[in-house]
């Protein structure tokens, strides 16, 4: 576990962690003033998969925060980085928005939406225009060729203690229909933090996860050997946390708190 005060570089979950739906978290915006003034390096990185780039960065600037394209990092974007990495792939089914299919379609995929066609592999991303007819061939593929999912998140957390369904739902629909379970990309994965360590230059030791997660944000930290920091703005709560396995480095009623430690 490094000192706060040494990381040189914080990936921030979005989601719970700086905002919650349209609502930014009290401190946010002076946490990461405070980062700035310091000359301490931050990425924005989301398991949501349903926007792209251009979204987050949109709905930053609506909260008051600015932040450029280079400055998000997305499963979605960690997927595309695995399979131009490790795979030939070039023809995908997806399951995911048009914002997704964009960001894959802008890196030179083929994404095909159809049932019955040649494809290489099934991406599941978090799909927030799901049909049950996507469903259906989308396990038709799976019982084919390879799956991979943008991260395994249960449920996506909103304001007033809400959530909306995540991937994670679908990945167990998905293994109730064909038994089968995908790669996993995202947050806890290591995948998730090859593709962020291959852009952003950062050594693992001069790395913070700060998230409000235990299972995906502080998991990662505890799996992959770096620090991992604990907000409890989002979905998890401190009931949750003694009752969890899991163990953060640090945690913190919200990333307002960080700032003292800086």
């Amino acid at each position: 576990m490094n000192r706060i005060q040494d990381i040189k570089c914080f990936l921030l979950d979005m989601d719970g962690t700086i905002y919650l739906g349209d609502k930014l978290i009290d401190g946010a915006k002076e946490f990461l003033d405070t980062l700035q003034e310091k000359k301490i390096k931050y990425f924005f990185l989301t398991n949501n998969s349903s926007k792209d780039k251009l979204a987050y960065i949109k709905k930053l600037k609506g909260l008051g925060i600015d932040a450029e394209e280079n400055d998000v990092f997305s499963s979605g974007d960690a997927t595309i980085h695995y399979l131009k990495k490790h795979t030939n792939y070039k023809k995908i089914f997806m399951l995911g928005t048009d914002a997704l299919t964009r960001s894959f379609e802008k890196e030179g995929f083929e994404v095909i939406s159809d049932k019955d066609v040649d494809v290489d592999c099934v991406v599941l991303g978090f799909d927030t225009t799901l049909t049950y007819n996507k469903l259906w061939a989308a396990c038709d593929y799976v019982r084919k060729v390879p799956y991979i999912a943008t991260h395994p998140d249960l449920n996506c957390p909103l304001e007033d203690n809400k959530v909306m369904p995540d991937v994670g739902a679908m990945i167990a629909f998905i293994k109730a229909a064909t038994g089968k379970e995908p790669i996993i990309i995202g947050k806890p994965k290591s995948y998730m933090l090859d593709a962020i360590m291959d852009n952003c230059g950062f050594e693992k030791q001069e790395l913070a996860m700060v998230g409000d997660r235990l299972y995906t944000d502080i998991k990662m930290g505890v799996d992959l050997g770096f620090t991992s920091i604990l907000v409890l703005s989002g979905e998890t709560n401190i009931d949750d946390y003694e009752k969890s396995p899991i163990n953060a480095d640090y945690i913190f009623p919200s990333v307002k708190e960080i700032i003292d430690t800086l």
